[in-house]
Parts: C-alpha cells; structure tokens; sequence
C-alpha cells in the first residue's frame, strides 16, 4: 500500500473525472469511424486528433499518454496514440496500412492525459456482422469487466477483483461448453498520475490477497480474454501479444475510483 498514491485532492478528483470523460469520447468517436476499408493509421490519427486538436483538447493541452511512452522492459517508446488490436492480437497492437475487414474484430485501447491526470480505457469492438463465437467472446469478457468493477468497492481486496473476472469467465464458457483462455501475462493496474501505477490487478486468481482497496485508488481494471488458450508470444515489434493458437481475443478496460460507496467508473461519456 506504501506505494500506491491515493487521488483525494477535490481538483484531482475533478480533473480525473474530466479526462475519463473525453477519453471515453474518443474510444466512442473512434468505435464509429471502424467499417470495413479502414486503416488502423487512420484510426490512429483520428484519436490523435479528437483528443488534441478539439476545442477542449486544445484549450487543456490534452495528450495522448501512450504516445512516446516506454512502459519497463520496453526497448523504445511506443510510436502511436492508439494500441489497436486486430482478431489474434490480444494487446499493444501497432497502428499500421492494414485495411480492417468484415468479420474481424478490434481492440481499441488508449489513455489520455488531461490537467496532468491520465485516465485508461479500451473496447473491443466488431467490424460489421462477426462470428456467434466471436460476439459470445465480446460480450462474455464485457461483462467479466463489470463482474470485476462491482467487487472494487472500500473494504475488499484487489483479489476479489481477479476472481470476480476469472470466475465470471469460467461460469459463462461452462454454460456455452466452450473453453476461454483468461491471460494471465497482462494484468490491470493503478492509474492516475502515471500510465502504469500499482497495484497490479491479475485477471484471474493468483492466491494473492494483495492490497486492500481504499477510496482514492484509481484502477485500471482490464479484462483480455481468448477463444483459445490463454497462452500468447511477443511479437518482434517488441509491444504486440498474440495468441499461440491464432484464435481470436477480446479486451475491454475501464478506469475506476474507489469511494466510500460504490465504485465510480470513470470513462463514461
């Protein structure tokens, strides 16, 4: 708990809920633009622009976080505003002249940086008329997201969040007789200051208590979730997970304040 940096101050808090805000605009703005034809260099240059160039962007000095940031262990920072991750990507998926098709499915990540707060969120999102599989994939791993956000209330612990979203997984392929891979590499975190804060926030069950949720954490709660195995590889880009099996995966975050009450999801228009 020592190194988690609580966000009370009223401006803080102000400014927090400001930037989840336009950064939920943007993932809605962006989520509207996809349609087959689309590059994901143009999806990235869209969010680069509503997030900069409009009036309040603009005005504020809003910044893209991800852009130029290099995240430990990374060998250079990453190039885009956008993480934008097709079919068998998982996460940190490069902007690029790939042109999206029907069928495909996209994870749109980003994280904004408004007044010196820096909110996270990301959608999943289908790219015209999808697969059965493929939109039970979308929607089991969505509502894992809210499985998780209900247990981050005052008094639990950052492990009822993991289990909430690994068993929420489990029950659902158990009712559809199928197997999803729950990562287990890439977790949530705190956010709020900087793009990656503690604690860490596993989406499944690691035998870890962990820290004790108070208000004033901000988490960036973030389920990812695989047709397949749960087993990926770092693509040579050095940023980019994939799954082993090629099948496709799903990732939705959102940022989260703990209060006294209920926990107060963030990145909501």
């Amino acid at each position: 708990m020592s190194n988690i940096k609580l966000k009370t101050d009223l401006a803080t808090v102000k400014n927090l809920r400001e930037s989840g805000k336009r950064l939920a605009f943007v993932i809605k703005k962006v989520g509207e633009a996809i349609k087959p034809g689309v590059t994901l260099r143009e999806l990235d240059e869209l969010a680069f622009k509503l997030i900069t160039e409009s009036e309040k962007g603009k005005r504020d000095k809003d910044k893209p976080a991800l852009l130029n940031f290099q995240p430990a262990g990374a060998d250079y920072p990453y190039p885009a505003t956008l993480c934008v991750s097709v079919n068998d990507e998982v996460a940190h998926g490069m902007p690029s002249d790939y042109k999206l098709k029907e069928g495909d499915v996209i994870g749109v990540d980003t994280s904004l940086n408004h007044k010196g707060m820096i909110t996270d969120h990301a959608i999943t999102f289908p790219v015209g008329k999808i697969k059965k599989e493929d939109e039970e994939l979308l929607k089991i791993t969505k509502e894992a997201l809210m499985a998780g956000i209900k247990e981050a209330v005052a008094g639990n612990y950052i492990n009822d969040i993991s289990k909430a979203i690994e068993n929420f997984v489990l029950r659902e392929g158990e009712k559809l007789g199928k197997n999803f891979g729950v990562l287990k590499i890439l977790a949530g975190h705190g956010v709020g200051y900087k793009v990656h804060e503690e604690p860490l926030i596993p989406n499944f069950d690691d035998g870890i208590r962990g820290p004790k949720l108070v208000p004033g954490m901000v988490l960036a709660i973030e389920p990812m979730v695989n047709l397949g195995s749960d087993e990926v590889y770092l693509d040579e880009n050095g940023y980019t997970f994939k799954t082993i099996d090629g099948e496709n995966s799903a990732h939705f975050e959102h940022t989260v304040l703990i209060t006294k009450n209920k926990p107060e999801i963030l990145t909501v228009v």
